[in-house]
């Protein structure tokens, strides 16, 4: 399919369409003499649909990304992953500004927040590398804006769209999950929680929430003995049943046996035979 009839699709329409197609088919030249597409499992029209998307957003100009994803034949994950791999290769860079993500986002009161803990970042980052390796140090990267970002609206309880923000720096969600966790460990201060990850054998006030079953815990692990269990109300309920019972068993045995001692001998009871033949009378003959 021809690269212009996949923009007319998109909802390009002249005269904005032509310098997009003009671009998208320079990238599409310069795809081809850089790696080969099929090897991250993009066809020549899902190759097609990335560049134009890519030239677009270089122009300043929307796309719907559904028709991008619907006519690429993919789905969306597969979509943007590939749409990110292909401009890791041909070198295009996204423009991510804190203030447009705020106002995207509508988080614009956190905007010196990400700006302090992103100058921080990048301080202590360069103070924990050698000094041969600081002067090839890039922090124009806009994964690292967009990880202070998604930290600073965590860490004020705003919900932004994680995938969203992933799409919109152009990364993958390994490289994304990689810069979270550099900058929350150097800049804990700035971006951490109050929450932290925990070993559940630590926390013994909810332990019957996280064990099915915990009589059968190990000792080791942070449970109680079979002396320290402290038993369960049900358990309690059946104990007290099971001693109500043995108080009245006992009390019904010891009536037996003053009984027994005060009359030794017992009467026995005559058996009635119903079926014995009673002698018939003997009449003499006259």
């Amino acid at each position: 399919m021809d690269i212009s009839e996949i923009a007319k699709k998109l909802g390009l329409k002249p005269p904005v369409s032509k310098p997009i197609i003009r671009k998208a088919a320079e990238l599409r030249r310069f795809a081809d003499t850089q790696f080969d597409s099929s090897v991250i499992g993009v066809g020549e029209i899902c190759k097609a649909v990335i560049c134009l998307e890519i030239a677009a957003n270089g122009l300043d100009v929307m796309i719907d990304r559904a028709i991008a994803i619907k006519l690429s034949g993919m789905s969306e994950r597969a979509y943007i992953r590939s749409f990110n791999s292909m401009q890791n290769a041909i070198g295009v860079k996204n423009k991510v500004d804190i203030r447009e993500l705020a106002i995207r986002f509508g988080c614009v009161r956190i905007i010196p927040y990400v700006t302090r803990g992103l100058s921080l970042y990048k301080d202590r980052f360069l103070a924990s590398l050698p000094p041969t390796r600081r002067a090839s140090t890039d922090f124009t990267r806009p994964v690292l804006t967009a990880v202070a970002f998604y930290l600073s609206s965590k860490k004020h309880k705003l919900n932004v769209d994680k995938i969203k923000l992933i799409e919109l720096c152009g990364t993958s969600e390994s490289e994304f999950a990689s810069v979270v966790t550099s900058m929350s460990d150097l800049c804990f201060d700035v971006f951490g929680t109050s929450k932290e990850k925990k070993d559940p054998r630590e926390i013994k006030g909810n332990r019957d929430l996280l064990d099915a079953l915990p009589e059968k815990r190990r000792v080791e692990d942070g449970g109680c003995s079979s002396d320290e269990e402290k038993p369960s109300a049900y358990k309690k309920h059946k104990s007290l049943e099971g001693n109500a019972y043995n108080e009245w068993k006992s009390t019904v045995l010891n009536a037996n046996q003053q009984t027994k001692a005060k009359d030794p001998k017992r009467t026995k009871q005559a058996r009635l035979d119903l079926f014995k033949k009673t002698p018939e009378p003997h009449v003499e003959a006259s």
